[in-house]
């Protein structure tokens, strides 16, 4: 059986309004048409819908199962509307962009300011998403660009390319139980005080889950919800911290040292959404490959002595 949407319409009109004449009104048609299309619709379910009184209409039993599942085909009718419109949109319409934290700590918002700027009639919804939420919702049609991290993006069928180093370092005070020391485990960090970021971060959760389950227990002097924080307190002296290298500024005064640990050696990867990709897109993946540009400080280096040479 096959029913037309327009009919469905009607008949769930008629039904709110209890009565073929206002249903008629709401859906600007003619009363004889409208009764025409409920005649036909009832020929054509072969019961039945609706119960004619001289105060209006009431739906029968079957006319009720008819509205129930009318309400639910419209919709996903208009869901289906909406996913397929998102494919034909203007070149000029908002863009999605996902990241995790690490790229949203200086990465993401340096290149916002130079595209935001360059581009005055795009918008841009920037949200911190871990990365195989990112994937899913870019399989999706969901979002337009992401920015994720490589080991958790292989395979995922997405177009991918490299965007930048994002390795994990551990830093402290100058001056402090890192100084001289070029290069670390995790195994010997955790033997010292920690600060990190809170539980349910994406860099947190990243870290625990490559840890494994016989990790060294390491003790949190605190944890936080934002990066810069968390680095103001490795600086002062509260605790050991491990971070993105990209993430810090050549400016603080701190020790760094490379990870030795495999899982510490990572890289940040541009995603490319299965949508079409409008020409405000393409830019914005140009500014964010011009972000991703400046080198890392070399692993081992203290902040403050690159600073004095500068």
């Amino acid at each position: 059986m096959r029913y037309d949407l327009d009919d469905l319409r009607l008949f769930l009109a008629i039904v709110s309004e209890g009565s073929i004449t206002a249903g008629a009104r709401r859906m600007h048609l003619s009363l004889p048409s409208a009764s025409a299309r409920v005649r036909a619709l009832e020929h054509h379910a072969g019961v039945e819908l609706l119960v004619r009184g001289r105060r209006g209409v009431r739906p029968t039993p079957a006319g009720t199962t008819l509205a129930r599942h009318a309400h639910e085909v419209l919709d996903r009718t208009a869901r289906l509307d909406s996913a397929v419109a998102s494919y034909t949109r203007s070149p000029t319409a908002r863009l999605t962009l996902l990241s995790g934290s690490s790229a949203m700590h200086r990465l993401v918002p340096q290149a916002l300011v130079s595209f935001l700027r360059a581009h005055p009639d795009v918008d841009v919804t920037v949200r911190e998403s871990r990365t195989p939420h990112t994937v899913r919702m870019l399989a999706d049609g969901e979002a337009d660009l992401g920015v994720v991290v490589d080991d958790d993006a292989r395979d995922c069928g997405l177009d991918l390319e490299a965007l930048g180093d994002d390795s994990l370092v551990v830093i402290g005070q100058s001056g402090g139980i890192l100084a001289g020391r070029s290069a670390v485990s995790y195994g010997e960090v955790a033997e010292h005080p920690l600060v990190g970021l809170d539980a349910e971060s994406a860099l947190h959760r990243w870290i625990d889950e490559h840890l494994g389950p016989h990790a060294p227990a390491a003790r949190y002097r605190t944890t936080v919800a934002d990066l810069n924080v968390l680095i103001a307190l490795a600086t002062a002296g509260v605790g050991l911290a491990v971070v993105p290298r990209r993430a810090l500024d050549t400016g603080r005064p701190l020790d760094v040292c490379e990870l030795r640990d495999p899982w510490a050696s990572r890289h940040l990867l541009l995603a490319w959404g299965v949508k079409d990709r409008p020409a405000s897109a393409t830019a914005l993946a140009e500014h964010l490959r011009q972000a991703a540009r400046p080198e890392p400080v070399a692993p081992g280096q203290c902040f403050a002595a690159v600073a004095d040479r500068q």
